[in-house]
């Protein structure tokens, strides 16, 4: 395992955000602040609790899956992107770097980035909203096991892209989608019992619902469940990088 390598694109990828930090950091916290202030404080006072849950507390897990989600994806889908874009992903190609390597480098500075980003917006729920968190080590294990999966999603669609408009179809028409129809606002359980089991169909509802019991020990599925789909998925998008790198698809080519 050649660590150098690792090491230096990882830092370069980190060196990034720090040169982008208003649009990598700053913009997202802004926009979920002003989630929490019209959904927390404005909509939420005139809402009952949820399960026991305040409607502003209830939301917070959902929210910061929503953030944690689109970074992560974009993150990983840009850094991948540009070295193909400009076409020095062939001078890494050529150096002596592994497959395995290049993956950990740019999905593990994604993830690194999408989870400081979580934890802020997790700080910064606390300012608006009570907070409480039955299950910290779980709450740690959702967190990192959802930014590192969809970190190589997203890695995957920064390969499968051949122009920004195509790097930003997925996130924007049917991640996001998925994101605030998959429970983020509300409980499964308060839909009719058909759009119950339409829901069930939307992978994002069991991460979500996983994050939230972590918090108030509440979920719309088994934890088991979400922790189950969750490792599916990442499973699919391992074999899914192994088969680009193995083919060459959009890389050698």
């Amino acid at each position: 395992m050649n660590f150098h390598a690792i090491r230096a694109i990882y830092m370069f990828e980190m060196a990034r955000t720090g040169r982008t930090l208003l649009q990598s950091i700053v913009t997202p916290v802004i926009s979920t602040t002003l989630y929490f202030v019209v959904f927390g404080a404005a909509i939420g006072s005139r809402i009952t609790g949820i399960d026991g849950v305040s409607y502003g507390s209830f939301i917070v897990p959902g929210l910061i899956m929503l953030s944690l989600l689109t970074q992560s994806i974009s993150n990983a889908s840009f850094g991948i992107f540009f070295p193909k874009f400009t076409g020095t992903i062939y001078e890494l190609l050529s150096a002596p770097v592994s497959y395995v390597e290049i993956v950990i480098s740019y999905v593990g500075a994604a993830a690194t980035k999408s989870v400081i980003l979580g934890l802020i917006i997790l700080a910064t729920a606390g300012f608006f909203v009570p907070l409480r968190v039955e299950h910290p080590l779980w709450m740690i294990a959702f967190l990192l096991l959802t930014a590192f999966t969809f970190s190589l999603f997203g890695f995957i669609l920064g390969v499968w892209a051949e122009g920004f408009e195509k790097l930003q179809i997925v996130p924007f028409l049917i991640i996001t989608p998925l994101i605030f129809l998959g429970g983020s606002f509300y409980s499964v359980d308060m839909l009719p019992p058909f759009w119950q089991t339409v829901t069930l169909f939307n992978p994002i509802v069991y991460l979500i619902s996983g994050f939230r019991w972590s918090f108030y020990g509440i979920s719309d599925v088994g934890v088991g469940v979400s922790l189950f789909m969750t490792l599916l998925f990442l499973a699919i998008c391992l074999a899914t990088i192994w088969w680009i790198f193995k083919t060459g698809y959009r890389i050698k080519n």
